[in-house]
């Protein structure tokens, strides 16, 4: 296939450009119609000059009053009457140049307002654009058919051209390279696999691809992030809403500081300098900017919020509940151990079960068949496959007999000593077994998110004071989870009835945030002030009741949400105070007389520009982000990539462990010893070195200093010496190890598989919050 063709490729909206210049003519037509007044003023005809101001104020005039009656015809009191009486008020006492003035002032305002929100919600705005309206589908006689969005199914074998919008979720036919950053926020390009899943919206960067479809259009994630964006733009903020409000105070303020001015100096031209400086701006322009901005940054970070007032809540919050399983874990379980029989193989062992389990759509059958492609294995098509559910799969592999499942009636000792493991740690347990028995056991973890800890530091560093954790989990998997990750309590074993009585219980006492996953969480999430759902595999029931969706796969993008959404308040905040203090201390002045109305007008046009600026600083800043530089990414990416061969070298090492715990004078526990300490020496030290020599010092300006290494650092010379503690007990081995030699020995290997774990699992937290992208998931070490 060559390029998309153009009907594929979502259209730019025409007359996009005929709509900017439509908002700024009224005001280019109005200053120059004051600038010709001041060219006949300039050359002595007054006359004219004063007519053409007074046309350009009564111009003005008109569509103001009308837009004030409609306000009182819906019962809604603003300070618009103010821009209203000042007009009017200009023309009374004859002050035209000052009516023009205020007249320019107020289509200024428009103008900035609408720049400023076209500016802000560019991205909201660009999510629409880019929705794909069509799609090519392969007919059974091998063609190509272009159809409708719409017409897709559920298992449609799609192609998706170089350049085009993938247009519904699926499954990748072929390895891939696409372009997230609308989806994801982030620009770097990303491969992806044959058989993962992809999300919609995303761009083919590649060359042409097949894709399975696994949703149709009206529920795949692009279409909820286009429903949530439109949301997002038909929406106000409360703080907006809070400027009608003020009108309550202010407007009466205004008008009787007005009203004594002319009482007391009994001239009427006071009154009017008054009127012209009290300024609707700063609350009708600088507080919705500042907002809007706030809705586009966090769109920007891949959190798709529903309103303003979702935003403006979310800055406000102060407790947070959040769910365990996909949210503070992956999701997706992935295999931590593999434990075989003895004299068993690991590799061979989980490519059986791979194999067979190919066919099954169940979550522990896709972990398996992943883990099996991550490590390489060459799977079969298994042949007699049945399935019983509840019970597992069985069928044949190369003509072996192979069941994957549940295991009933006694087992062998290890093999007991693999459940007990297992329920310790909360995994779960799939057995691998022929017609002789048990071949081995593979033990699934739902792993805790890599970022998961630094994002509740982050949240509690942004103002959240109470951080709780609801699951339906057990008490000590929940326990665990909980003191991993930092939060203050954690609650197990809870229904979904449960989890909205703790939510409104929690929501009675602060701003509260619910954040999600699943259908079970949509209750809790619709009861909470903000329900934040993880949306990043497609549209649930826990995204269509959310105020916030999260669409890219990072917990993380929770604190940026939280941390943008506080300092776009504060800047609304900010800039209406600000502006509200100056107008007032320019109304007091021009009530004492010594700012006549011409002079007030144009320095309210300044107040206006600067809280309408100051709003618009909503767009940059108040984001804890680190720059990473491209080359410290690229070596980030490398070690990173790396840690797969370590884990399966730390497997070993407590493999050897046990071996020596058990059987020590066993024929082969010092060539196991052996071979480990050469992989320990050969694999694992060299890339601690090199990490030592590159990563570390190019990581000393994104995390902040040397500090911020140094503990990583002296791991590193732990692992050192513990390999070295172990070679020195090889050293003095004769042909077996001496009895006096083992505890030492066993002391160094288990030492060195504890180092290990919490070295990597600290590096993979820094790592993934540098990192554009989730790292890929390493492949966990096997037994």
């Amino acid at each position: 296939m060559g390029t998309a063709p153009q009907e594929c490729v979502p259209e730019r909206p025409a007359g996009r450009h005929r709509v900017h210049w439509r908002e700024w003519t009224p005001l280019t037509l109005l200053a120059a119609a004051v600038l010709a007044g001041a060219a006949l003023w300039l050359t002595g005809r007054r006359g004219p000059a004063d007519g053409i101001w007074a046309a350009v104020t009564l111009v003005a005039l008109v569509p103001a009053v009308w837009a004030v009656l409609r306000q009182l015809w819906r019962r809604r009191f603003g300070v618009d009457v103010i821009a209203v009486l000042a007009l009017a008020g200009a023309l009374l006492v004859g002050e035209y140049l000052a009516g023009a003035v205020i007249a320019v002032m107020v289509a200024t305002g428009r103008a900035l307002e609408a720049y400023a929100q076209g500016r802000a919600t560019r991205d909201l705005r660009a999510l629409l654009e880019r929705a794909p309206r069509q799609a090519r589908r392969r007919t059974p006689d091998g063609g190509i058919e272009v159809i409708a969005l719409d017409r897709v199914a559920v298992g449609d074998q799609l192609l998706v051209g170089p350049g085009d919008v993938v247009p519904v979720d699926g499954v990748l036919a072929a390895p891939a390279t696409l372009d997230e950053s609308v989806v994801t926020g982030e620009s770097q390009l990303a491969g992806r696999a044959a058989g993962e899943q992809v999300p919609s919206g995303v761009v083919n960067a590649g060359a042409a691809v097949g894709l399975r479809a696994t949703r149709d259009a009206a529920g795949s994630t692009y279409a909820g992030i286009v429903r949530l964006a439109q949301e997002a733009t038909a929406h106000r903020a409360p703080t907006v809403r809070l400027a009608d409000r003020y009108a309550a105070a202010f407007v009466p303020f205004t008008l009787l500081l007005a009203g004594v001015a002319w009482w007391w100096s009994g001239e009427f031209v006071r009154a009017v300098a008054v009127l012209v400086v009290a300024t609707p701006c700063p609350l009708l322009l600088a507080t919705p900017i500042a907002i809007v901005s706030g809705l586009s940054r966090v769109a920007r970070r891949g959190v798709l919020v529903r309103d303003g007032g979702s935003l403006e809540l979310l800055g406000r919050a102060r407790t947070l509940l959040v769910d365990k399983t996909g949210t503070l874990t992956a999701g997706r379980p992935r295999a931590a151990e593999t434990v075989v029989a003895p004299g068993g193989d690991r590799d061979e062992v989980l490519r059986l079960a791979a194999s067979v389990e190919q066919l099954s759509p169940h979550v522990l059958a896709v972990a398996l068949v992943r883990q099996a492609r991550q490590r390489g294995l060459a799977l079969v098509e298994p042949t007699e496959v049945t399935e019983e559910p509840g019970r597992g799969v069985s069928g044949r592999v190369d003509g072996r007999p192979v069941r994957v499942g549940q295991l009933s009636g006694d087992l062998p000792d290890w093999a007991e000593l693999a459940r007990d493991r297992a329920e310790l740690a909360g995994w779960s347990t799939v057995w691998v077994s022929d017609d002789h028995g048990p071949l081995g056991a593979i033990l699934l973890e739902d792993p805790v998110r890599p970022d998961a800890r630094r994002t509740v530091r982050r949240l509690r560093e942004a103002g959240l004071t109470r951080l709780l954790l609801l699951t339906g989990d057990r008490p000590r998997t929940a326990e665990q989870v909980a003191r991993l990750v930092g939060v203050d309590e954690a609650l197990a074993r809870c229904s979904p009835e449960q989890k909205v009585a703790r939510v409104r219980q929690e929501s009675r006492r602060a701003v509260t945030v619910m954040v999600g996953d699943g259908v079970n969480d949509a209750p809790a999430l619709a009861a909470a002030h903000v329900g934040v759902a993880m949306g990043a595999t497609g549209a649930t029931a826990s995204a269509d009741v959310a105020d916030a969706v999260i669409t890219v796969d990072r917990l993380d993008r929770l604190a940026d949400a939280v941390e943008i959404a506080r300092y776009a308040r504060r800047i609304a905040v900010q800039s209406a105070a600000v502006g509200m203090g100056l107008a007032v201390l320019a109304m007091l002045v021009a009530a004492a007389g010594r700012l006549p109305p011409v002079a007030g007008a144009f320095l309210q046009e300044g107040i206006d520009v600067l809280v309408i600026l100051n709003a618009l600083r909503a767009l940059r800043g108040g984001l804890r982000r680190r720059d990473v530089p491209p080359a410290t990414r690229e070596l980030l990416d490398r070690y990173a990539g790396q840690h797969a061969g370590v884990r399966d070298v730390l497997a070993r090492v407590r493999d050897t462990a046990d071996l020596v715990a058990t059987r020590p004078t066993a024929e082969g526990c010092l060539p196991a010893l052996r071979d480990t300490h050469r992989r320990l020496t050969d694999e694992v030290l060299p890339h601690d070195s090199a990490e030592e020599r590159q990563l570390y010092p190019a990581l000393t300006g994104p995390l902040g200093g040397d500090e911020a290494t140094s503990t990583m650092s002296r791991e590193h010379v732990e692992i050192h010496r513990l390999v070295d503690r172990i070679g020195g007990h090889l050293a003095q081995a004769d042909g077996r190890l001496r009895p006096d030699q083992v505890p030492d020995l066993l002391a160094s290997l288990y030492g060195l598989d504890a180092v290990l774990r919490l070295h990597l699992a600290r590096e993979e937290e820094d790592y993934s919050s540098l990192a554009p992208d989730p790292p890929t998931p390493p492949v966990p070490g096997h037994r």
